[in-house]
C-alpha cells in the first residue's frame, strides 16, 4: 500500500514525522493546516483518513495530538522506526515515576531492525534507561537502555516496569502457585519486593538496546 501514497499524502506523513522528531509530539490539525497552507480542517482529516486506511498511521480518538506512525509509515518515509524515550527507571529500589511528557525519541537501528516482530508490530513501545545493579544476572546493567512493550498481559518470569506511589523499578515478575506474587531482583544482594494493590505494570521489557549482540533479555 505504501506505493499508493500520493505526493501530498507523503508530505503530510513527513510533516507528522518531522514534528515528532523535533518536538516529541505529533502535530495538531492546526499545525498541519498551517504547514500545508490549507484553510479547511476537513482537507487535513481526509489526508489523515487516507494515511490510516493505507496502514501508515493510527489515530487515537479524542486526542488532539493522537497520531502514531506505524511501521508502514516509517517504511514509506524510508526512516527507521522510533519509540518514545520516557526517562529513567531503577534497577534497584523504586525511583521517581517515568515522565509522561515525551521530550526525546530513540530510533531503532542496528540489530533491532532485523527483528521483524518489533519492526512490523503495531503495538506501542517505549524506551527507558535503568540505573542500578539489581538486574545484572538478567543481563541488565547500570545505564542500559531497554525497549519496553506496553501490554496488559504478564506471565510469571517476565521482566516488567513496575510502578507504585514510590516510583518505578525494573524487576522480574513472579507469581507463585500458592497465590503469592512479588518483584524479584536478579542480584542476590537485593530482596524481593511485594506486590500491593497500588502496584501497576507499565510494560514488559523485551530487548536491551545497550546490548545489541543479544536478541532478548534473559
Amino acid at each position: 500500500m505504501i506505493n499508493n501514497l500520493t505526493e501530498k499524502q507523503k508530505r503530510v506523513l513527513r510533516l507528522i514525522y518531522d514534528c515528532i522528531e523535533s518536538s516529541g509530539f505529533p502535530p495538531t490539525l492546526a499545525d498541519l493546516k498551517n504547514n500545508l497552507n490549507l484553510s479547511s480542517n476537513q482537507a487535513i482529516l481526509n489526508y489523515l483518513t487516507a494515511l490510516e486506511e493505507k496502514g501508515c498511521i493510527k489515530r487515537e480518538g479524542g486526542q488532539a495530538r493522537g497520531i502514531k506512525i506505524l511501521p508502514l509509515g516509517f517504511k514509506a518515509l524510508e526512516k527507521d522506526r522510533a519509540v518514545p524515550f520516557l526517562g529513567a527507571s531503577s534497577a534497584g529500589p523504586f525511583v521517581e515515576s517515568l515522565d509522561n511528557i515525551v521530550s526525546n525519541w530513540i530510533t531503532l537501528r542496528g540489530e533491532v531492525i532485523k527483528n521483524e516482530k518489533i519492526m512490523q508490530s503495531k503495538e506501542d513501545f517505549f524506551a527507558i534507561q535503568v540505573y542500578g545493579d539489581s538486574m545484572i544476572n538478567a543481563g541488565i546493567n547500570n545505564e542500559d537502555i531497554l525497549l519496553v512493550k506496553k501490554t496488559m498481559e504478564f506471565l510469571s518470569g517476565d521482566i516488567v516496569v513496575a510502578r507504585s506511589d514510590d516510583g518505578t523499578t525494573v524487576k522480574r515478575f513472579i507469581a507463585e502457585s500458592d497465590g503469592r506474587a512479588y518483584l524479584k531482583p536478579e542480584n542476590p544482594v537485593y530482596k524481593n519486593i511485594p506486590i500491593f494493590a497500588e502496584t501497576f505494570f507499565d510494560g514488559k521489557v523485551i530487548l536491551n538496546l545497550s546490548a545489541m549482540n543479544k536478541n532478548n533479555v534473559k
